[in-house]
């Protein structure tokens, strides 16, 4: 191995910290509480190696929303391939969306809350978001019913899924009701 190619792999390795410890630190103590003279702390670099990777917090909240677009997806991929027929995958969809929203509230924000500086719905937006998106649409083209173009039928679900994790997250909705809400938005929007 290189110099230059051993550079690359530790300058990788301290970038995926930095991402690591930000995510961790955010889920424990909310993104306020992330900074990069916490995170140097944290991670046992300076300042100006963090800044060498991120030009600060925006950058870092960015990273870890790539990051949780890929994990979104895979979650979302793995929940609607075990399920059996389009009404079976569609529920399993929006369990699958609400769970991740709710076991990963930081990184939640960062993808849909904060500004991480991505581009959302243009040329310009990043593979993972995109990927998350498509992942999405894979399961609702099937239900988008006729003469709905289903990348619209996918906003407009996703938006009633994002609806549905903000307001029981900041407990707006009781709790006990969770799995009816997901039945109601399955029954009344797919076209099964």
């Amino acid at each position: 191995m290189s110099v230059q190619e051993r550079k690359q792999r530790e300058r990788a390795e301290r970038e995926r910290l930095i991402v690591a410890t930000a995510r961790e630190l955010a889920e424990q103590q909310g993104w306020d509480a992330v900074t990069t003279r916490q995170l140097a702390e944290r991670i046992e670099y300076s300042q100006p190696v963090l800044y060498s990777h991120f030009r600060g917090k925006r950058e870092i909240i960015g990273a870890v929303a790539l990051e949780g677009a890929a994990e979104l997806a895979a979650a979302v991929r793995a929940a609607t391939a075990a399920a059996d027929g389009p009404r079976a995958r569609v529920t399993a969809l929006a369990r699958a969306y609400l769970d991740f929203a709710a076991h990963n509230p930081a990184v939640y924000d960062a993808l849909f809350q904060l500004d991480g500086g991505l581009a959302y719905a243009q040329e310009d937006t990043p593979e993972p978001l995109k990927d998350a998106f498509a992942a999405l649409l894979e399961s609702l083209d099937e239900v988008a019913g006729d003469g709905v173009h289903p990348g619209l039928f996918t906003e407009v679900f996703w938006a009633a899924l994002h609806g549905l994790a903000t307001l029981t997250r900041a407990r707006r909705l009781l709790p006990e009701d969770a799995a009816q809400r997901v039945e109601l938005l399955v029954d009344r929007l797919a076209v099964i």
